[in-house]
């Protein structure tokens, strides 16, 4: 009996042995980063279902280098993201999609997502995008010209193949009067004779075209009675696309400030416009932006590679 128990301890104690030698061999370090181990196991994660070769193992600890490095910058740069901006993030999906707050977590609990582990990844996209705005994106440079030649080929090539949808968006007729400042008009001046203008029009002492075409310094517009015809909203500076998109039709506005100067305006119709052409430019403007922006994320990761001390161990 006493043989026995000793046989079966030691046969436990080698079997101990055995696997740990076995943690130890999968935990060992493959390489460091400023003193940061890399460890093999972290190595098998990156390597995935790729083959276990030389190239690809040195591949896939570039790559845990690599997030490391990024990380430890996104820790150094001081950069914030609180809570309420991920719950924004996580409005504007469920928004997105047509549903609720609610149905979107739901909907990441049917299929098997962690609602813990999904705001962590939207953290660090947040994050990702922060530090990207710091250190990278100031020199891009994409010409209009660019912007047309791509989003023509795109929308040519898009028709050809039948694959052409056509996209169409609101279009709003829109007019309006304008004060611009000047040393005798201030802020507070050019707001209180638009409230007065805005009132005699209520009133109908006199038309909003009347009212153009005496008080309005847009003086191309003025002499068409304010009118400036139908176009999407994006063709004008953000003050006066937020105007239109609350003002009601065939109300008007209250006075509000752009860099022009002070306005009113009034919506007096709407229409879909065909606006597929307009789609693709976009299209192409993100895409030729985005090829851009790669480029830098991949140049600045060179960068904090250089900066770096990487050891790769046998």
């Amino acid at each position: 009996m006493k043989m026995h128990f000793l046989k079966s301890t030691l046969f436990s104690l080698l079997g101990l042995l055995v696997f740990t030698n076995q943690v130890q061999a999968e935990e060992r370090v493959v390489a460091t980063v400023d003193g940061i181990p890399v460890m093999a196991s972290q190595m098998k994660r990156a390597l995935g279902n790729k083959a276990n070769t030389e190239t690809n193992r040195k591949a896939a600890i570039d790559a845990v280098i690599d997030d490391i490095l990024v990380q430890k910058a996104i820790q150094e740069s001081g950069v914030k993201i609180t809570n309420a901006h991920i719950e924004g993030v996580l409005e504007n999906i469920a928004a997105q999609n047509g549903i609720t707050y609610g149905q979107l977590l739901d909907a990441l609990e049917y299929q098997g997502i962690n609602i813990a582990t999904y705001r962590k990844q939207i953290a660090n996209q947040l994050l990702m995008q922060a530090v990207q705005s710091q250190n990278f994106g100031k020199n891009i440079d994409v010409t209009r010209d660019q912007v047309e030649s791509l989003g023509k080929k795109m929308f040519e090539q898009a028709k050809e193949s039948g694959k052409l949808k056509e996209v169409t968006a609101t279009e709003y007729e829109v007019r309006h009067i304008l004060l611009k400042l000047n040393p005798l008009l201030n802020d507070a001046q050019a707001k209180a004779q638009l409230n007065q203008i805005r009132a005699d029009i209520l009133a109908k002492k006199k038309t909003f075209a009347e009212a153009a075409k005496e008080y309005s310094k847009d003086y191309l517009s003025g002499a068409n009675g304010g009118s400036l015809g139908y176009a999407l909203p994006d063709v004008y500076v953000g003050a006066f696309q937020n105007a239109i998109k609350s003002t009601k039709k065939g109300t008007i506005s209250q006075p509000f400030k752009s860099e022009y100067g002070w306005h009113i305006l009034e919506v007096t119709g709407t229409r879909q416009g065909d606006v597929t052409e307009n789609a693709y430019r976009q299209k192409a403007y993100e895409q030729l932006v985005n090829s851009q922006l790669q480029e830098e994320s991949r140049n600045w990761v060179k960068g904090l590679r250089r900066g770096a001390d990487i050891q790769y161990l046998d």
